[in-house]
C-alpha cells in the first residue's frame, strides 16, 4: 500500500517568514520563480543572483493523513527518491533522518514517528552552496575551474555549481518522488534479471531476493510477456531470502540499437503474495540482447568496440548533459523530443557525462524504445576527491542504488568510473598529493568495479573517459581505449587536423556555436546582440571562447556583414569541424569505431558545444549529423588536387549502388564528369576510386572557382550527397545563387520546391513564428537539381494557409552573408 506524498506542499527560506506553494517533486528555484519572488535566472545577467538565493537554507512541509488500514502494516517506509542534498527530515516534529546525497534514495522507518490521523513531514535543506565553501576552506580541493570551487566535497550534481557550459545555479529540494509504503508479511528487496542467448532461445534468469516479516510460506510469480502478447509464466512458495526462477524464451525477438534492428522489448513481473494477496510487486521493460566491448590486441593496438548481438556497432551519437539547470522544469516528453531528434539523426549511442546527475527512469525506458546505447558515466568528473572510508560509504550507497536501477535496460551499454579525472592527473598537472592518487585508484579501479561485478556482472565496467585501462597509463592513447580529442577548438588548431588521427573510439571532441536567434532573444535586450556584450558574455562560460569562433570564422569564411549573419556562419563552422572528423573516422571503420561529439543539448540559452539549443532548436550541426550519420554515407577525402570517394556501410544488408559526380564551374559548366558504380558488405567501409583533376586545377585560382558535386544513388534514391570546394570557402568566388521557392499544396502538408541559378552553399530554411524541424536544411544546392522540402501542415502554429507560409518562409546562403559591392 502507497502513499504518495507528491503534490502541493508549503516553502520557505528558514529565516524568512513568509510560506509560498511548492511542487513536488520540484525545486527552491523553481517554486520561488512560480510565486513570482524571484526573477528569471536564465535572463540577461540574473544568473549572478542565484547564489545569493542558493546561499540561503529552506524548508519544505505539508500535512498528510494516515488512515487505519495503513497504520497497521507491520512496517511503514518513507521512500525519498531524490533529496538534493543537505536535508533532515522531520515527521510530527520529531527527526527521522538526514541526506548528503543528491543521487541515493533513501529510505527510513517511520512506524514509530507517525498516528492514525493528520501527520506533518517537515525537510530542512541546509545551503550546499555554503557547505562546500566552508569546506573548501578547511580542505581545498581541486575541480573544474568555471565552478564554484569546493564542490568536490559533496555528493551534489557538480554541473549545478557552474561549468564551461552552464550557470551557478546550485539548487535545492525535493526533486524527485516521495512516498510511504506500507508492507506486510514481507516485501521483495532485489529482483535482477539475467539472460542466457542460445541458438533459438533466450533462458531468464530471475534472481528474487525478499524479506519475509511473516515466517510463512508466500508465493512467489513471474510472469514474462512477449511483444505479441504471448504470456509466460512460473510461480514458486518460499520463505528465503534468495530465490531464482529459470524462464525459457523460444523464438526471442532481438533488441538492436537504432539503424541495425527493431527494438522489441519484453514485460517481467515479479509479484509475492500471501494467499492470493499482493504484498509487493516490481515490473520490467527488457530487450532481449547482448551487449559487450571487444577489446583485441590488433595491427594497430587494442580494439575498443561495442559488440551487439555478435555484430560489431561503429558508436555514433553525442554526450547528454542535464536538460535543465533548474530540474523540476525536466519532463518525460522533453526528453522524448530530445531522443527522438537523436534517433533522426540516425544517432545509435548516447553518453551520459559524469558531471551531471543519473538521469530518471523514463530517460532509459525512451533509450531502450528508441534503441539508443547508452555509455553511462559515475557522477564523478574534473575534479580530486577526498576519499575517506565515510565517502566510500557514501559513494557505494549511491551506485548500488543506481546500478539496480538501471541495470535491466536492454540500452545499457558500459559503466565508466568517471569523466576526465585520469587524464586529468595525466595531463592537468593535479596537485599530486599521494593520498589523493591513492583515493582514486581505490575508488575507481576497486571499489566502482567491484560493486559493478557484484550487482551487473553482465555489464562492462571502464575506469574512467578518455582512458587506456587504467592505471594512468597514457588515457588519450591513440591505439588503445577511448579518446577525447580537444586540439581542434581548445588548442586552435584546423579541422584538417582530425585526419592526423585514427582513434580507436573518440568519446568526446566538439567545437562551439552560438544558438539561435530567437533563443538569444530570450535572454537579451536588442543592445545586448553583439558577441562581446555584456550580456552575450555572460551566456559564454567557455572564457574566451567567443574570439575563438572569431579566430576558426576568419580562417574559413569571409566577415559577415551583421549579427544575424554571425550567428549563422559560426553554426556552419561548427558543423563543417565536426563532419570533417566524423566522416574521416567513419572512412577508418574497423580502426576507428566510435565517434560520440561534445555536446547534444544546453541546460540553459548558452553559447556552446550543443547540437540542439536550450529550446529544443537545432543547430546547421543536427541537421548535419543527420548526414554524416547517415548509415549508408558516401564521403571525400581530398588532397591538393585528388580526391578519393569513400562508402562507409553501416546496415546490416549487402549495399549496391552507383556514385556520379561533376566537376563545375562557377560559369555552371560542367568540366568533367563520370559515374563509379559499387557493392559493399554490411557494416564495412570502402574506397572506391581516387580521381586527379590536376590538369583542371592548375593554379590556385582555377581552385577558387571549380567544385565537384557528388551524389550515392542505391535503389532507395539518393542517400548521401554534398560539394566539394578545393579553396576555403572564404575564397571560392560564389554568386549570387538566387534561390526560387516554389509553394504547393496537397491536403496534409506543403511541398517547398527550391531551385538556384547557381552553387548555393549552406541553405538555410526559417519560418518566422515557427519552430518546426525541417526534413532537410543547411544543404548546398547545384544548378538544374531541385531539392523537395515537404513540411507537414499539423505542425504549425501560426502559418495558416499557403499565402501565410509563403510570407513568412525565409532562406538565405552563405552568398547573402557578405555585403555585395
Amino acid at each position: 500500500m502507497i502513499l504518495n506524498l507528491n503534490g502541493i506542499w508549503k516553502m520557505k527560506c528558514t529565516d524568512e517568514n513568509n510560506w509560498y506553494k511548492a511542487n513536488v517533486p520540484g525545486t527552491v528555484f523553481n517554486d520561488l520563480l512560480n510565486n513570482g519572488v524571484i526573477d528569471d535566472p536564465f535572463y540577461r545577467d540574473n544568473e549572478i543572483k542565484a547564489l545569493e538565493i542558493a546561499a540561503k537554507d529552506y524548508e519544505y512541509k505539508r500535512e498528510f493523513y494516515i488512515d487505519k488500514e495503513l497504520l497497521n502494516h507491520k512496517r511503514l517506509v518513507l521512500c525519498c527518491k531524490g533529496l538534493d542534498t543537505l536535508a533532515e527530515i522531520r515527521i510530527n516534529d520529531k527527526p527521522v533522518g538526514r541526506t548528503k546525497n543528491m543521487h541515493r534514495t533513501y529510505e527510513f522507518d517511520i512506524k514509530e514517528y507517525v498516528h492514525e490521523g493528520e501527520n506533518t513531514i517537515h525537510i530542512i535543506f541546509e545551503s550546499s552552496l555554503e557547505y562546500v565553501r566552508k569546506k573548501n576552506e578547511e580542505n581545498p580541493l581541486w575541480g573544474a575551474e568555471d565552478a564554484v570551487k569546493g564542490f568536490p566535497h559533496i555528493r551534489k550534481g557538480h554541473c549545478t555549481f557552474g561549468w564551461d557550459w552552464g550557470p551557478q545555479i546550485p539548487d535545492l529540494g525535493i526533486w524527485r518522488d516521495i512516498f510511504i509504503r506500507g508492507y506486510s508479511f514481507g516485501k521483495l528487496d532485489d529482483v535482477y534479471i539475467t539472460q542466457k542467448h542460445e541458438e533459438g532461445k533466450v533462458g531468464l534468469l530471475i534472481k528474487a531476493d525478499i524479506e519475509n516479516f511473516c515466517g510463512e510460506l508466500l508465493d512467489l510469480e513471474v510472469t514474462v510477456t512477449s511483444p505479441d502478447g504471448e504470456v509466460i509464466a512460473s510461480k514458486t512458495k518460499t520463505k528465503d531470502n534468495k530465490n531464482h526462477i529459470y524462464l525459457d524464451i523460444e523464438n526471442p525477438k532481438l533488441w538492436w540499437p537504432n539503424g541495425y534492428g527493431e527494438q522489441p522489448l519484453y514485460t517481467v513481473e515479479v509479484k509475492l503474495k500471501n494467499k492470493d494477496v499482493e504484498l509487493d510487486s516490481k515490473k520490467f521493460r527488457i530487450g532481449l540482447r547482448t551487449i559487450k566491448i571487444n577489446r583485441q590486441r590488433d595491427e594497430w593496438g587494442e580494439s575498443f568496440e561495442f559488440v551487439v548481438n555478435g555484430k560489431d556497432i561503429f558508436a555514433m551519437g553525442a554526450n547528454y548533459i542535464p536538460e535543465d539547470s533548474i530540474l523540476a522544469r525536466c519532463s518525460r516528453e522533453r526528453t522524448e523530443y530530445l531522443i527522438k531528434s537523436c534517433v533522426e539523426a540516425n544517432f545509435n549511442t548516447i553518453r551520459v557525462w559524469g558531471g551531471g546527475i543519473y538521469p530518471e527512469d523514463y530517460f532509459f525506458d525512451l533509450c531502450d524504445e528508441y534503441g539508443l546505447i547508452v555509455w553511462q558515466d559515475f557522477m564523478f568528473a574534473c575534479a580530486i576527491y577526498e576519499v575517506t572510508d565515510e565517502f566510500i560509504e557514501n559513494v557505494e550507497e549511491e551506485a548500488i542504488d543506481n546500478i539496480k536501477r538501471i541495470r535491466h535496460h536492454a540500452c545499457l551499454g558500459l559503466w565508466c568510473g568517471n569523466n576526465e579525472i585520469e587524464s586529468g592527473w595525466f595531463y592537468w598537472d593535479f596537485e599530486r598529493k599521494a593520498r589523493h592518487k591513492t583515493g582514486y585508484i581505490k575508488l575507481f579501479e576497486i571499489v566502482l568495479p567491484e560493486l559493478v561485478k557484484k550487482y551487473d556482472p553482465n555489464n562492462f565496467y571502464w575506469p574512467s573517459s578518455p582512458s587506456s585501462g587504467g592505471g594512468f597509463e597514457n588515457p588519450d592513447d591513440e591505439n588503445t581505449g577511448d579518446v577525447h580529442y580537444w586540439d581542434v577548438w581548445h588548442g586552435l588548431k584546423p579541422f584538417t587536423y582530425y585526419r592526423n588521427f585514427k582513434f580507436r573510439f573518440v568519446s568526446e571532441f566538439g567545437f562551439q556555436s552560438f544558438p539561435s536567434e530567437k533563443t538569444i532573444e530570450s535572454f537579451t535586450l536588442p543592445e545586448d546582440r553583439n558577441i562581446f556584450s555584456y550580456v552575450m558574455e555572460r551566456h559564454q562560460k567557455n572564457g574566451a571562447a567567443n574570439g575563438k569562433i572569431l579566430y576558426y570564422l576568419s580562417e574559413t569564411f569571409k566577415y559577415p556583414k551583421d549579427f544575424s549573419s554571425l550567428i549563422y556562419v559560426s553554426q556552419l563552422l561548427q558543423a563543417e569541424a565536426i563532419k570533417y572528423g566524423v566522416e574521416h573516422w567513419r572512412r577508418n571503420r574497423g580502426r576507428c569505431m566510435g565517434a560520440i561529439y561534445w555536446q547534444l543539448n544546453d541546460c540553459w540559452p548558452v553559447a556552446s558545444w550543443s547540437s540542439i539549443d536550450y529550446y529544443g532548436r537545432w543547430k546547421a550541426l543536427h541537421y548535419f549529423a543527420r548526414k554524416f550519420f547517415a548509415p549508408v554515407l558516401l564521403s571525400v577525402n581530398d588532397e591538393g588536387t585528388q580526391v578519393e570517394f569513400h562508402v562507409t556501410n553501416e546496415t546490416m544488408e549487402n549495399v549496391k549502388g552507383s556514385v556520379v559526380w561533376k566537376l563545375r564551374n562557377v560559369k555552371e559548366e560542367i568540366l568533367k564528369e563520370g559515374k563509379v558504380s559499387f557493392e559493399i558488405a554490411p557494416l564495412m567501409a570502402k574506397k572506391l576510386k581516387t580521381l586527379d583533376f590536376k590538369d583542371v586545377l592548375s593554379s590556385y585560382n582555377d581552385k577558387m572557382e571549380t567544385y565537384l558535386e557528388y551524389r550515392l544513388y542505391t535503389e532507395k534514391g539518393i542517400e548521401s550527397e554534398g560539394t566539394l570546394l578545393f579553396v576555403k570557402p572564404k575564397h571560392f568566388l560564389l554568386k549570387d545563387p538566387e534561390i526560387k521557392a516554389e509553394i504547393t499544396e496537397k491536403e496534409d502538408r506543403y511541398l517547398i520546391s527550391l531551385t538556384s541559378k547557381a552553387l548555393a552553399k549552406y541553405v538555410e530554411l526559417n519560418i518566422e513564428g515557427e519552430d518546426i524541424i525541417f526534413m532537410d536544411n543547411y544543404f548546398d544546392l547545384v544548378p538544374g537539381n531541385e531539392k523537395v522540402i515537404e513540411v507537414e501542415k499539423d505542425i504549425f502554429t501560426s502559418v495558416k494557409d499557403i499565402e501565410s507560409l509563403k510570407d513568412n518562409l525565409k532562406i538565405r546562403s552563405l552568398f547573402d552573408t557578405v555585403e555585395q559591392m
